[in-house]
């Protein structure tokens, strides 16, 4: 079995402990929680923190290897890349909301839309994100109207319309 590195936690206890309390963010506490419980007990293992902490083992294993290779101030800092960038931009969004209301020249579905974007815009947007935008943003969903027969009579409807 191999022999576990130990690690040396450099920063004293108070600094921990006023850490700990002051964060409010879980996933951070959690990490410092770890540094604790291995300032307080010597050299526990990784496997002992993750039961204590109650993560995983692979989690402490990584966090233990962060501290050891960066240090505590980029163990509690948290690598996220928040909210992905729109495909969408502004001036797209005002042209599909003037196209939307434009009752002239309606959109027939959002194939249409889709291909209305290629054509005016330049932007190939797959189907599924765009009716996922349209749905959100302008509150559409399919309808289609109902067949009308290729007979029907226009003047005969208005005769009926004037007579009832």
């Amino acid at each position: 079995m191999a022999r576990q590195s130990k690690i040396s936690i450099k920063e004293d206890f108070e600094l921990l402990q006023t850490t700990y309390q002051k964060e409010k963010n879980h996933r951070i506490r959690t990490r410092i929680k770890c540094l604790i419980y291995m300032k307080e007990e010597s050299q526990p293992s990784p496997l002992q923190l993750s039961k204590h902490i109650g993560v995983d083992y692979a989690t402490v294993k990584r966090w233990l290897k962060q501290y050891k290779e960066e240090g505590f101030d980029s163990l509690i800092v948290l690598k996220s890349k928040g909210r992905p960038k729109s495909v969408i931009n502004a001036e797209l969004h005002a042209s599909l909301a003037e196209k939307m209301n434009d009752s002239n020249n309606p959109l027939l579905g959002y194939w249409d839309v889709v291909l209305w974007v290629k054509t005016n815009h330049g932007i190939d947007i797959k189907y599924n994100t765009l009716r996922t935008y349209l749905i959100r943003h302008f509150h559409t969903k399919l309808k289609s109207p109902r067949k009308s027969h290729y007979k029907k009579d226009e003047q005969a409807i208005e005769a009926f319309k004037k007579t009832t």
